[in-house]
């Protein structure tokens, strides 16, 4: 993470604990002690998704549980233990689930259980230094210089006179943590599954009547997600026949949505793929739906200019062409976090790529070099006159036809991705660099061209043509 100027570590495993380093020190301290430290950036918003799910998943074993960002959560077991063969067993299946970094303690109330899950590793919360009650460094440097070292040293002391001289949050701390006082913890809240169920008197014996069904299903569905401000990404139709057989049918959308319409085309495409067809046999004597995924779907209004109806006309065609063609013969280009322009986007399925989050790391378009719409793949060699050192061709010779340059913008430097080699960056590593500079010829052709290598890299760098603008 950056810290004004300097970059600190954010957090540290077991391996990087053992060699010395801590959270929060530089990380050219950090390589001053351990010069093979492998590092990657961190991603506080990640970091909280990662901790959700987590949490989400305790929910299995009891259903209070309360997220204690930035990296805990605390169970309230109170009545679950039996059911997992006691506590100790409950603990070890809670452990195994979160991963074998994880830390654990178990206490009569939340706040002592978190004091001695973070800074100690038995059960007398007495015994705790006094920096489980997590106050700023010079008040815990004024309770070290009284003398008090634990949280035994300040129980023994007048909470009067430990309030006039380090403050009320002291108090209120190591009261909570003795369980004087209540320590309340805010539970997640686990939203209910939409799910349907239709039963019937008698089995219907058409297709298109249980289609219709569905369609009436998905129209109260869509009720419950536009009060909860959701739509489905994924839904699941469950066809049961009179004679125990269940036909499920499967659709997935690209953009989360709850219009019944949209989903009906979906499954009408779906049936029409299926290689074994839609039979109801003796009838269908109940119908299931349920929404496997959602994401956030806020209410929106059309502009003017009804940009959003277009854009909605085009996750349409996705969803009709993944389902009739298969969701990995229709793709996307999405963007990678790679340095390389080769490597900057990967081809994925079109259903299963989320809208980008909004990022500070990256300059504004606006700021960013013009990058031409076509990459040849590999670069083609090229043969060109230039001035040196570092300077813009001059003219230069594409299969057999020569180009005079008209006009030059650049460079626009771009370094090899030391970070992913496992020694690191090697000073002065010949051929890693790459100049790119955009060209005009005299025809007026745009081309994107870069030397491979800085001539203090090496002393013949090799020109390529990567791109072609419009």
């Amino acid at each position: 993470m950056r810290d004004g100027q300097a970059l600190r570590l954010a957090a540290v495993d077991a391996t990087a604990m053992r060699q010395g380093l801590t959270a929060g020190m530089t990380l050219a301290d950090a390589r001053a002690r351990c010069p093979d430290l492998t590092t990657a950036p961190h991603d506080p918003v990640a970091d909280a998704r990662t901790l959700e799910q987590l949490g989400k998943a305790m929910v299995a074993y009891t259903p209070l549980v309360a997220l204690d960002a930035p990296d805990g959560l605390l169970l309230d077991v109170t009545g679950c233990a039996h059911l997992f063969g006691g506590e100790k067993a409950l603990v070890r299946r809670v452990v195994d689930g979160a991963g074998p970094v994880a830390r654990h303690a178990l206490s009569a109330h939340s706040a002592a259980a978190r004091a001695l899950a973070r800074f100690g590793g038995g059960a007398d919360v007495r015994a705790l230094p006094v920096a489980a009650l997590e106050l700023d460094e010079s008040a815990l440097a004024g309770l070290r210089r009284a003398g008090l070292e634990t949280l035994g040293d300040l129980a023994a002391r007048p909470m009067a006179g430990l309030a006039a001289r380090f403050g009320e949050l002291a108090v209120s701390r190591l009261r909570a943590i003795l369980g004087e006082t209540g320590s309340p913890v805010m539970p997640l809240r686990l939203a209910d599954p939409v799910r349907l169920e239709t039963r019937f008197p008698e089995p219907l014996a058409r297709t298109d009547d249980a289609l219709d069904v569905v369609e009436d299903m998905l129209a109260q569905a869509s009720r419950t997600m536009e009060q909860r401000q959701i739509g489905g990404r994924r839904f699941l139709v469950t066809l049961h026949r009179s004679d125990n057989a269940r036909r499920r049918l499967v659709v997935e959308t690209g953009q989360a949505v709850r219009e019944p319409g949209m989903v009906m085309r979906l499954l009408r495409e779906r049936i029409d793929t299926l290689s074994d067809p839609l039979d109801p046999g003796f009838g269908f004597d109940a119908i299931t739906l349920a929404v496997l995924q959602a994401d956030h779907l806020p209410s929106r209004q059309i502009g003017l200019d009804r940009k959003d109806e277009a854009a909605a006309d085009v996750s349409a065609l996705v969803d009709r062409l993944s389902v009739r063609l298969g969701e990995d013969n229709v793709r996307r280009l999405a963007p990678r976090d790679r340095h390389l322009p080769e490597k900057a986007q990967a081809l994925v399925p079109a259903l299963r790529l989320r809208p980008a989050l909004p990022s500070t790391s990256w300059p504004a378009p606006e700021d960013r070099p013009a990058r031409p719409l076509l990459l040849l793949d590999p670069p083609q060699p090229v043969e060109v006159i230039a001035g040196v050192p570092d300077s813009p061709p001059q003219r230069f010779r594409w299969k057999g036809r020569l180009h005079d340059v008209a006009m030059a913008e650049g460079p626009e430097r771009i370094g090899a991705e030391w970070w992913r080699r496992r020694g690191g960056h090697v000073p002065g590593q010949a051929g890693e660099t790459r100049d790119y500079y955009r060209i005009e010829d005299a025809d007026g052709r745009r081309y994107w061209i870069f030397r491979h290598g800085l001539f203090s890299e090496k002393p013949d760098p090799r020109w390529y043509l990567h791109g072609l603008f419009p």
